[in-house]
């Protein structure tokens, strides 16, 4: 199996150690400071009938004071940034309840793993976002932080100094036993996490449901494609008939303004049918 896909991920992600190891290298803590973690119903609450509804990949609440929003996305989506703020929003919200008052309030944090770039203009793999003032970077509030890795920038080696962070988004991003193999032997919580994947990969129940998720995703990446290609095709065909029309709207002014000649010559000079199109403004 593959981690990052989401079915995976998510039973991966049911072993506490893991958890910990996971959510000390994104956030930078010490494991040791990590005393608990529970795994969250994934629906967020609606407030009304008509809201939009959310569901989280994997929700984790940390130590009773941090909640932990982990999503999984490997086709492109241009709106990352404000579907990622719309769930960690709803999680930061729905904590409190009338009649409570403000300090009910834990962290809220947004962890995204993405199979694309986000984030063109740079070439880092892992970014972290929190709300600072933007000259003195005073920071507002602890209280939400979105850190988002694109395994699309991953290095291809690694160093021997390499960052807890980089080896889970090299682990995430495997697909090799030889890779798996080779990071589990530099971090033992990715070695619990391999023995972990082994272990489902080997369960024909869970094999079945992660090949039928596998299956929806291609079937899925399959259908945009798709859709892509009818969408060029008929750009396409718009441009040629647009074309066709201009050539039409020249051809009938030329032959009001008794240009025959011009006429002539524009079916076989393309650079003059373009002049031509350009002195009467079409």
């Amino acid at each position: 199996m593959k981690p990052k896909i989401d079915f995976a991920f998510k039973e991966i992600m049911t072993d506490e150690t893991i958890r910990i190891g996971f959510l000390s290298a994104i956030l930078k803590l010490d494991p040791n400071t990590i005393k608990e973690t529970h795994l969250l119903n994934t629906n967020l609450r609606k407030a009304h009938d008509e809201e939009k509804q959310g569901i989280l990949d994997v929700r984790i609440s940390m130590n009773d004071n941090t909640e932990i929003d982990i999503e999984i996305q490997l086709a492109e989506l241009k709106v990352w940034a404000d579907r990622s703020l719309f769930y960690l929003s709803k999680m930061y919200t729905e904590q409190i309840q009338k009649g409570q008052t403000y300090d009910v309030f834990k962290k809220c944090v947004s962890i995204s793993i993405l199979n694309f770039t986000l984030f063109s203009e740079d070439t880092e793999f892992y970014s972290c976002f929190r709300i600072l003032e933007e000259t003195r970077h005073i920071l507002y509030t602890d209280k939400m932080e979105f850190h988002v890795l694109e395994l699309t920038k991953l290095p291809k080696e690694l160093k021997e100094d390499s960052s807890r962070i980089l080896l889970w988004g090299k682990f995430i991003n495997a697909e090799r036993k030889e890779e798996f193999e080779m990071l589990a032997k530099k971090d033992a919580y990715i070695d619990h996490a391999y023995h972990k994947l082994q272990l489902i990969s080997q369960d024909k129940e869970k094999r079945f449901e992660y090949e039928a998720r596998e299956k929806a995703i291609r079937d899925h990446n399959q259908l945009i494609y798709e859709a892509e290609q009818r969408g060029e095709q008929r750009g396409e065909q718009r441009g040629k008939q647009q074309e066709a029309e201009r050539i039409n709207k020249l051809n009938l002014l030329l032959i009001e303004n008794n240009r025959y000649d011009d006429l002539k010559r524009s079916t076989s000079d393309i650079n003059f049918q373009q002049q031509l199109m350009s002195d009467y403004g079409i």
